[in-house]
């Protein structure tokens, strides 16, 4: 009877450890994806189940596209055999959050003026260029040998 009260007991001292991140952007609003999938736009929040490194791809439209690999450090007492004291036996819950702010840079805007005097260039060049020539006429049939 007594083995039945050490496990209620256990289970209800069980931890448990909360791993998240949160990613903010500056401008807010841009697009995120983490290892390809899209979890949301900043500032955003998700959970991970292992440590070790992220690739996030931040978009925004008018900025750059950040591509990111990020690592998530694993803390001390999430090694082996702490792991199991911290998850299983430590009563509460343990929150390991880590929080990434990641700065867009705007795109450069094009000087319209001189975008359309370099097409006015290539325009001129490709009509001095002229036709190209007509190519030979089929052989017809009296010409094979």
């Amino acid at each position: 009877m007594w083995v039945i009260g050490v496990a209620v007991y256990a289970g209800l001292l069980a931890g448990c450890v909360e791993r998240r991140y949160v990613i903010t952007s500056n401008p807010p609003g841009a697009a995120v994806y983490r290892n390809g999938q899209f979890i949301g736009l900043t500032p955003v929040d998700d959970q991970f189940v292992y440590y070790g490194n992220y690739h996030f791809t931040i978009r925004k439209d008018g900025y750059a596209t950040l591509q990111v690999n990020q690592p998530i450090p694993t803390p001390w007492y999430e090694y082996w055999p702490l792991d199991f004291i911290s998850e299983n036996l430590v009563p509460g819950h343990v929150e390991n959050v880590h929080y990434f702010d990641y700065t867009l840079q705007p795109l450069p805007q094009p000087n319209i003026p001189e975008l359309l005097n370099e097409a006015q260039v290539l325009r001129s060049k490709g009509k001095a260029i002229g036709p190209p020539p007509a190519p030979p006429p089929p052989p017809g049939p009296c010409d094979q040998r």
